[in-house]
């Protein structure tokens, strides 16, 4: 269980969690790493367009863009998608990115994209799959397989619980000033980080447990097995911090679809 994902969890202090750690993100450098496989994704799939699963306040995906144009990569068009869609962070994201970043403000199940929506566009799912229970994960990926021209994912580290005080130098400040950056509920995210020790116990929480849930190389390539036969996948790694190693993980197809909508 993780409080960020739990219904009976007060929504000011999922936020917070989520809020704190797009921050972490940011500030720490974490998704430095991510841009030249990412590059290299989409130049394999030929993807001019990219569907954002589960994209929660946003940051990843905007942080993702931003880190491309740093290094002077391609940047596609993003569009974010969630089941519960945080359309007012997303909306002032669109502001920051007008050019390359995109929302869809209904509910987008990641397990079931209506097909005129990811028709062409390759998915991302960025610090997100380990969320889902195994069988859930596998109908993502087997969704991505079968519809577009590749699937790209994220994880902030392996599984390592020791990985997650990579997050604690960025972490820490990032949840202490999230009340006063916060676009909303700013009272009460104020008193449940700075009256209460709730916020910082939920986020040690959340990231202790997501290095426990979060999938190994081999069982992601078994997830894709039968279903992902026709894709060449690749899986990375890069450091970040002093302790910090995230992962990546994506497949192509073996032959580039032709006469996508949105391929370049």
């Amino acid at each position: 269980m993780e409080f960020n994902d739990t219904s009976w969890v007060p929504l000011a202090l999922r936020e917070t969690v989520i809020e704190a750690l797009g921050r972490t993100l940011d500030w720490g450098r974490i998704m430095h790493g991510a841009a030249l496989p990412f590059h290299q994704f989409l130049e394999a799939s030929g993807a001019a367009e990219v569907l954002d699963l589960c994209s929660g306040a946003g940051d990843p995906a905007a942080i993702l863009l931003r880190e491309l144009g740093r290094v002077g990569l391609r940047a596609p068009r993003i569009l974010m998608t969630d089941l519960t869609p945080n359309v007012e962070a997303w909306t002032r994201l669109v502001r920051e990115h007008p050019d390359t970043l995109d929302f869809v403000s209904s509910p987008v199940d990641a397990t079931a994209i209506p097909a005129a929506l990811g028709a062409g566009r390759a998915r991302v799912i960025i610090n997100a799959l380990h969320h889902f229970r195994p069988a859930l994960a596998r109908s993502v990926l087997r969704s991505a397989c079968a519809d577009s021209p590749g699937f790209f994912l994220v994880e902030g580290f392996e599984r390592n619980p020791l990985r997650f005080a990579a997050f604690a130098p960025a972490g820490i400040p990032a949840l202490l000033v999230n009340p006063v950056l916060a676009p909303r509920r700013r009272v009460a995210k104020a008193f449940l980080t700075w009256l209460t020790p709730l916020a910082f116990a939920a986020s040690m929480w959340d990231g202790l447990v997501s290095t426990l849930r979060v999938y190994t190389e081999d069982e992601l390539r078994e997830m894709v097995r039968g279903f992902g036969d026709g894709f060449v996948w690749t899986y990375g790694t890069w450091r970040f911090g002093v302790v910090g190693e995230a992962y990546y993980f994506f497949g192509v197809p073996r032959v580039r679809r032709a006469s996508s909508p949105h391929a370049s």
